[in-house]
């Protein structure tokens, strides 16, 4: 997923003036939820081949709380972009 939608939407992104390390990690939040999120969900696949026992309804709704957590920490990233970018502007990045 991210080798398919970098390269097209970095120079727009970069363009646009936006910093490229929010840019960076809003990509791999984005990644992370597609990937346990319905109806997709591959990591929720893995899961149910590693627990045959566990019926896939059962991880679905296991799951659901980390994909809140993840849309509300998306929300917070997108609100205030400094976050993103303070560790590594104090590390002189």
């Amino acid at each position: 997923m991210i080798l398919l939608t970098v390269p097209i939407f970095y120079p727009l992104v970069v363009h646009l003036g936006l910093d490229p390390i929010w840019f960076g990690v809003l990509i791999v939040c984005v990644v992370e939820i597609g990937m346990i999120s319905p109806p997709v969900g591959m990591n929720v696949f893995v899961l149910r081949s590693v627990l045959p026992d566990v019926h896939t309804n059962t991880i679905w709704r296991g799951v659901m709380p980390f994909v809140a957590a993840d849309v509300v920490r998306m929300a917070i990233l997108i609100a205030f972009p400094v976050i993103s970018v303070w560790l590594p502007r104090t590390l002189g990045l």
